[in-house]
């Protein structure tokens, strides 16, 4: 009587392990799909005759990033990148908090209609919106300018921006702003000494994503910065496709591998020094 059931357990198991199998091999192919981009960048970077086909360099060697690392080429549009995408960043966080800080803690009658807006706004493309407000950059004299590409960056991200930091902002409990009033504490008191240090982990999330969407956004500089000096690094990677036709592939390897450092290096030091989780449970006495 128990030999039909070993043997049905025989056949499932069975079944499972060529399943389990099935999936790992998918995986692995898309793995594969995803790894041989990547794999292309490194060994091109170090191979001064690279082409579009993946293969180990011939005489290896760093003259890619040697010709790059230039002040033109590299460290100039970098520099523009960072002053660009760090105040577009600090803009953003900034403006998030002031406008979330409403949404989470008071109910306001148009609380849900403006919720609404900002969703649909995070939906908006950027193209679409890009010629008025080109006419708009130059009635206003900010066309060239790092400041004001900052701005619309900042702007573009806002939305969503404000979305993340009201869900962390209604993480942190309304009872700890509820005792520095009784304190004699304001409102933007009480923002700025218990909600803020609270919800940095937030905050830093919020940078790190307008930061990394601003650095790599092409378009925007594209249309609204004409000098070349003022480019940032994501429009300047542009140069290597237009070289007499010809584009350098192992330069542009070693500059996309340069392009990539400041947003490893931030997520890096982000998460060594913030751990990436809220502290709340010792703020709430029981």
């Amino acid at each position: 009587m128990a030999r039909p059931q070993n043997n049905y357990l025989g056949v499932t198991s069975a079944r499972k392990a060529v399943s389990a199998t099935l999936v790992y091999l998918v995986l692995a192919a898309i793995a594969l799909v995803f790894a041989a981009p990547l794999l292309w960048v490194v060994l091109a970077s170090i191979d001064p005759g690279a082409q579009l086909s993946v293969a180990w360099p011939a005489h290896p060697s760093f003259d890619n990033f040697a010709a790059v690392l230039t002040v033109d080429t590299t460290l100039r549009p970098m520099a523009n990148g960072l002053l660009m995408c760090g105040l577009s960043a600090i803009l953003t966080m900034v403006v998030s908090v002031l406008a979330a800080y409403p949404l989470s803690r008071y109910q306001l009658r148009f609380n849900r209609p403006f919720l609404y807006i900002i969703l649909f706004s995070t939906g908006l493309p950027v193209t679409a919106v890009m010629v008025p407000v080109y006419s708009l950059f130059v009635q206003l004299n900010l066309l060239d300018s790092l400041v004001g590409t900052a701005i619309f960056l900042s702007a573009t991200q806002l939305p969503f921006s404000i979305w993340l930091t009201k869900g962390f902002m209604d993480g942190v409990p309304i009872s700890l702003e509820e005792a520095a009033w009784v304190d004699g504490a304001g409102g933007l008191q009480a923002l700025r000494s218990v909600v803020i240090p609270l919800m940095l982990p937030g905050m830093a999330v919020v940078a790190i994503f307008t930061f990394i969407m601003s650095w790599g956004n092409f378009f925007v500089p594209f249309i609204l910065l004409l000098d070349p000096n003022k480019q940032p690094a994501a429009v300047s990677i542009f140069n290597f496709f237009s070289q007499q036709g010809q584009v350098q592939y192992g330069q542009l390897a070693a500059y996309s591998l340069l392009y990539s450092i400041p947003v490893v290096v931030l997520y890096i030091v982000v998460s060594r020094t913030l751990g990436g989780a809220f502290t709340l449970s010792g703020a709430v006495k029981g």
